[in-house]
């Protein structure tokens, strides 16, 4: 089942990776609007999905933050992590670099103990805005399923231009301050082999994953349904491996079964 968050605000729900995680949606609440279209997104197809509603403003942001956080400051549950995420590139939003600095100001002011992280595809590194934004957050996570440039255009499938190369050197840049979040899976799109799970993707990815040093490493795979059916998890078998060759490289590493 397709997964559109509402806006600007979700949850919380349980992540299998940050625990009791408050949503931020930058994006439209009845559409998907993102950079990526990528072939395993909860949240379906782009063309499927396309919204009416505009983005949230700054200001309904805000707002809409403040309400929540002083409902669970007097409900409960305690949120361990307010995540940027949804239907789509949160880091795409105009206003991204004042709307963190709202949320850190509320986070601090309502539940300091909470994190801020941002689930980001890394479209949008590159904007000296985001970048700055990014380093002020607990949890920097950027996304990087392989460094292969002819599969990243079959499982992602950004929608304008992108580099892989551009992408990791603009990683490389928060010189730590930044988790890697990687999407291992299996099966077929199109008729095409979609496994990156061998050493064939795997050990360039590695390379490119130790040259960006990263505070840590996530990997996943598939939770929910996918818009293309034809793909499958990759079992504990082959993350265990995988988790394996990161932490032989000094590495922490996380694993989402």
């Amino acid at each position: 089942m397709t997964i559109i968050y509402p806006s600007p605000i979700f949850g919380p729900v349980h992540s299998r990776r940050l625990g009791v995680s408050l949503g931020i949606n930058l994006m439209p609440g009845d559409g998907k609007l993102c950079t990526f279209d990528c072939i395993y997104c909860e949240c379906g197809f782009n063309d499927d999905f396309r919204p009416r509603q505009p983005r949230p403003t700054r200001e309904e942001v805000r707002s809409a933050l403040e309400a929540r956080l002083q409902q669970m400051k007097q409900e409960g549950p305690a949120p361990d992590v307010l995540t940027f995420a949804g239907n789509g590139e949160p880091t795409a939003h105009p206003h991204f670099p004042e709307i963190i600095a709202d949320t850190l100001a509320l986070r601090d002011r309502y539940f300091p103990a909470a994190k801020v992280s941002v689930l980001s595809n890394s479209t949008f590194i590159h904007r000296p805005a985001v970048f700055e934004a990014l380093k002020q957050i607990d949890n920097n996570i950027l996304k990087l399923d392989t460094v292969d440039e002819a599969y990243i255009h079959r499982l992602d499938r950004p929608t304008g231009r992108y580099s892989v190369r551009a992408v990791i050197e603009g990683m490389k840049a928060f010189q730590g301050h930044c988790i890697i979040q990687t999407m291992f899976l299996k099966g077929c799109c199109q008729g095409v082999d979609m496994n990156n799970t061998t050493d064939t993707f795997v050990l360039p990815w590695l390379e490119a994953v130790k040259e960006i040093a990263p505070r840590q490493v996530m990997i996943y795979t598939i939770d929910r349904e996918t818009p293309d059916h034809d793909l499958a998890k990759a079992t504990h078998e082959e993350l265990d491996r995988i988790a394996a060759k990161v932490r032989e490289a000094g590495l922490d590493v996380s694993v989402s079964y």
